[in-house]
């Protein structure tokens, strides 16, 4: 670890975050491509087989965090990186020539290693910063999140060049190749332009860089990750299909407002880390846990229209109904007034409705020359409860939501570089897996709960648990914490009186 920033450490910085961009927007390449293939019946993959596509790479960049983030801490980030990303251009030009299925799942597992690039550059980057910048530098790097954003804005783009806007659809094979050059042209500016440096602990044994893994503590920074990362990889490409199903939107709008949830959330990642410097990783963290509750809790609500009894009209005496009209009921001589169901709520849909709307009326429960009894009921009430749950408001919520999640992404590896300076690698390529196998479990536990509850905002009540979870489990170590340090000041203030004796 440095003492002070130099340029060569700005140069690492620069050069990792170059690399993880790319990385990261090949990593998502599938969530475009794959839809574009399927929609276009390249070739006629169901649900199932898009999900395993969409999944296999993220699974793999998930599980060699882990590994990469041990090489890069015995050998150093510059052979590393470099290998990484001239590895993985292989099987991304391959990703040309795939004829089915199972070619196109054995490419994407292959291309899938760029999401271990997380694990090397953290490792990497971290080694030539001071502590008291790391959560900086590791926030700017970590904005390298951004490649998702654009992949969602560029790939779309060039597979309608490519593919003379669907005349050739067999021009989508040139996509992986340019994909794959740029990953190659990266990986040797890297090794031409970078310095390697290795941390301290780089000549231990595996067994000692694997020994921090058995603390709790990585494994509750994990969750925290899993929230983050995990969750913000899983609704990059789940909120698509959430904005067509749940309000009708068309792909291209559903495909932007999912591009403004994802950008926003890696850029921001370079003010978390600063704002961990500034005031610590455990009060940002606790105020991002904070956020995703209550944010979550307010996308719980769905777009609902809700009908209930409301206040009826009853006889106050017995006779005989005389009249009945859209207004009035007359039993006798006694004339009641009823509540005309209202014509100023046809048109909801159209307007900005942030707060449910109510609308009461009564109809009539009795017919002419009815004989009626004392407190017999005369005419029914209906209360209509109306939430839009306005598609422009829930957008806002949502983006929030992610650049939150990118401010916590950047405090929980603050967390690391503070508790595990020699071993930011290992104990980052650990917490790296288990956020990564967020954004491969998330969906599939997002399909589930929608086919069990038939509600689109089951996903958020799953984040609002999640969050929860994580927040109880904070303030819980936080109170275990402050009872061991109060334990101490006691012991070294009986200590001292008894010196003093």
């Amino acid at each position: 670890m440095e003492t002070k920033a130099t340029a060569a450490s700005h140069r690492a910085l620069v050069l990792s975050t170059l690399a993880f961009t790319i990385c990261f927007g090949a990593w998502m390449l599938n969530g475009v491509l794959v839809t574009f293939l399927a929609s276009n019946q390249v070739f006629k993959w169901g649900p199932i087989e898009m999900g395993w596509l969409l999944g296999i790479p993220v699974l793999t960049g998930a599980v060699f965090r882990l590994p990469a983030g041990l090489l890069t801490d015995k050998y150093g980030g510059r052979p590393v990186f470099s290998a990484l990303l001239l590895l993985t251009a292989v099987p991304m030009f391959l990703l040309s020539y795939a004829d089915g299925f199972w070619t196109f799942a054995a490419c994407s597992f292959g291309f899938g290693l760029t999401g271990a690039g997380f694990a090397v550059g953290i490792a990497f980057t971290s080694v030539w910063y001071p502590r008291r910048y790391q959560g900086t530098a590791l926030g700017i790097f970590g904005a390298g999140n951004a490649g998702a954003a654009l992949t969602t804005l560029l790939a779309p783009t060039l597979l309608n060049r490519l593919t003379e806007q669907g005349a050739n659809l067999d021009g989508w094979r040139q996509l992986p190749k340019v994909y794959a050059a740029v990953l190659a042209a990266t990986g040797v500016i890297f090794f031409l332009a970078s310095t390697n440096k290795k941390p301290e602990s780089s000549n231990k044994t595996l067994r000692l860089q694997l020994a921090p893994l058995g603390s709790v503590r990585v494994w509750r920074f994990g969750l925290y990750y899993f929230l983050v990362f995990g969750c913000f990889v899983a609704f990059s490409q789940w909120l698509v299909t959430y904005f067509v199903n749940a309000y009708y939107m068309s792909l291209v709008t559903a495909g932007l407002l999912a591009t403004l949830f994802s950008f926003p959330s890696g850029v921001i990642r370079a003010m978390g880390g600063w704002m961990s410097d500034k005031w610590g990783a455990r009060r940002v963290m606790f105020w991002v846990l904070v956020t995703s509750c209550l944010l979550s809790l307010a996308a719980t609500v769905p777009k609902m229209e809700v009908y209930s009894p409301g206040r009826g009209i009853m006889a106050t005496r017995a006779g005989v109904v005389t009249a009945v009209s859209a207004d009035s009921i007359t039993v006798g001589q006694d004339a009641y007034s009823m509540k005309v169901k209202p014509t100023t709520f046809e048109d909801l849909e159209t307007k900005m409705l942030v707060f449910p709307t109510k609308e009461v009326w009564q109809e009539p429960a009795v017919e002419l020359g009815q004989t009626v009894s004392k407190r017999e009921l005369l005419a029914r009430g209906v209360t209509r409860i109306y939430f839009q749950a306005n598609v422009w408001i829930f957008a806002a919520l949502v983006i929030l939501l992610g650049s939150i999640w990118g401010i916590g992404k950047a405090g929980v590896y603050k967390y690391i570089a503070d508790y595990y300076p020699e071993e930011v690698g290992v104990v980052g390529g650990m917490v790296g897996v288990v956020g990564g196998l967020g954004g491969f479990v998330c969906p599939i536990v997002f399909g589930y709960l929608l086919e069990w509850t038939g509600l689109w905002t089951s996903c958020w009540m799953f984040m609002l648990g999640l969050s929860l979870a994580c927040f109880i489990w904070m303030m819980r170590t936080v109170s275990l914490l402050d009872a061991e340090n109060a334990r101490r000041v006691s012991l070294t203030v009986e200590e001292t009186k008894g010196m003093m004796v």
